[in-house]
């Protein structure tokens, strides 16, 4: 549950760039909905108030309330205005569609949550490390190809391996 509640962002070197997001993506092995939209397919909270529900109607109870703006989700299913999502922690429930935004961001993962992931000045593991980065911190998503990411955030801004993060599929292409 740390992810629905707070989520801490630890930098540890590095400078802050201004940000800005590419709306595009697509998602490997999709099926398209009554939306248009692919499915499966990566989005982000656009509230820091997100009531998740047992089920697609505001008849069914509110399991949780996400309370970070900005986290990463993945649409799993659709039904009329709702969207199932899933976090990266696994949890599951539906949420109401104007509560979502196409932008993209991502979480850090790590095998251990000790373990801090380096941010690179360029898309190779020879660049110089600008910042290490703790598992759990979002970053905005700007771009991705070829194994790369280039990530923003507070205080921050540089490459990572996409294999590094949970927003993101593991070949796709973010624009």
């Amino acid at each position: 549950m740390g992810l629905r509640r707070f989520c801490s962002v630890v930098v540890l070197v590095g400078a802050g760039l201004g940000a800005s997001i590419s709306p595009g993506f697509s998602a490997k092995d999709t099926a398209v909905t009554s939306s248009g939209l692919p499915v499966p397919r990566y989005v982000s909270l656009k509230s820091d108030h997100v009531n998740v529900r047992a089920g697609p109607t505001k008849d069914n109870d509110v399991a949780w309330v996400y309370t970070r703006s900005g986290l990463p989700v993945e649409i799993t299913a659709e039904f009329e205005n709702w969207r199932r999502v899933r976090d990266s922690e696994g949890a599951e429930g539906w949420v109401y569609h104007s509560l979502l935004s196409g932008r993209r961001t991502a979480v850090i993962t790590m095998k251990s949550k000790d373990e801090l992931a380096p941010l690179h000045e360029s898309a190779d593991q020879t660049s110089a490390v600008t910042a290490k980065l703790q598992a759990g911190v979002v970053t905005q998503v700007k771009h991705c190809a070829q194994g790369w990411c280039h990530v923003a955030g507070n205080g921050f801004d540089g490459w990572i391996e996409q294999q590094r993060l949970w927003g993101v599929y593991a070949d796709e292409k973010v624009d």
